[in-house]
């Protein structure tokens, strides 16, 4: 693959379909079919002409393309898997193989100076693993191929809120024993990092409990006597304004009133249920950490609506946006 955009100062956006089992494909037209979207940045779309066609429509829109990228186009660029057979509405071994394939294809564009930031669209860890991803998710593959062993940890926004995770994708099992000050000082650095570069000033941080009532002095587990809160208060003197432990049951309720600009969380569902009840139609979630601006939209593969061209563009739209604002910060 070759891409090309004509010159300018515009910022360039390398897309992905993600799992072209799934919802990704629509959702990806639906997104480069707006000319406002196309009038932001250089859209470098990885697939064929063919393919691009396909899904726009299934999705009942126009995609303009062509080999060069600007206002009144984007460029297809291709991909090392195009127009090969997958399954659709299920999880499958080709749709996480095309998955991973243009994963690594969008980080090389990257990596040749030819993008500032990548969008994929939603991925299946099922068909991931199937296909011989051995990490827990994305999130440490992306990490592993670029070699880059700082601070990770999957961050998910909506408008006024971000939140990091202590512990991500692993069995609930297997939570408390990853619980330690050390990695939940780093996750809500990160945060604070993150948050900061945001334009807040000075960001307030939550931090969650891991037991129920923040473990009630240790009746109903010691995690945060012994981990949680000897990091709060590390952060502290650290000039980081954190707070907490508070328990997750009512922690999502101050922070939805603008109490905080951020929440550590100690596990996945801990943050995303309370992150998709409060804006699902706007969720992202940002690779966090990483040295390249990556970002997706906070759901999943949707098997279920596969080609009825019904798919929602809200979080995949917020997470091109997002993208966005992370290329042109970084430019």
């Amino acid at each position: 693959m070759s891409p090309t955009t004509a010159p300018t100062t515009r910022p360039r956006i390398a897309l992905t379909l993600g799992d072209p089992s799934g919802i990704g494909p629509e959702l990806a037209a639906k997104l480069v079919a707006d000319p406002a979207n196309r009038a932001k940045a250089d859209i470098l779309v990885l697939a064929s002409a063919a393919e691009l066609d396909a899904a726009a429509a299934e999705a009942g829109v126009e995609v303009p393309h062509g080999p060069t990228a600007g206002p009144d186009a984007v460029a297809v660029v291709g991909s090392d898997l195009a127009d090969q057979p997958v399954a659709r509405g299920r999880v499958s071994v080709e749709g996480g193989r095309r998955a991973m394939a243009d994963l690594e294809s969008a980080l090389a564009v990257y990596e040749r100076g030819e993008a500032d930031a990548i969008v994929f669209t939603p991925l299946n860890k099922a068909a991931l693993s199937l296909a011989g991803m051995a990490h827990e998710d994305e999130l440490r593959w992306f990490a592993h191929r670029l070699g880059f062993t700082g601070t990770t940890s999957e961050l998910n926004l909506v408008p006024g809120l971000t939140t990091s995770r202590v512990t991500s994708h692993i069995p609930i099992s297997e939570v408390a024993s990853c619980i330690s000050a050390h990695k939940v000082a780093e996750a809500a650095r990160l945060l604070n990092t993150v948050v900061a570069a945001q334009g807040v000033e000075r960001p307030r941080l939550a931090v969650c409990a891991l037991n129920p009532h923040a473990g009630e002095g240790g009746k109903f587990g010691s995690e945060e006597i012994d981990h949680i809160a000897p990091a709060v208060a590390l952060l502290r003197s650290e000039g980081v304004d954190a707070q907490g432990p508070f328990p997750c049951d009512t922690l999502f309720i101050r922070a939805r009133e603008g109490e905080f600009d951020g929440v550590v969380t100690m596990y996945h569902d801990q943050g995303q249920i309370a992150m998709k009840l409060m804006g699902f139609e706007q969720g992202v979630t940002v690779q966090g950490g990483l040295p390249v601006p990556i970002a997706t939209p906070a759901h999943g593969t949707a098997y279920g609506i596969v080609g009825q061209g019904v798919a929602t563009l809200g979080p995949t739209q917020r997470a091109f946006d997002v993208a966005l604002e992370m290329a042109q910060r970084d430019a």
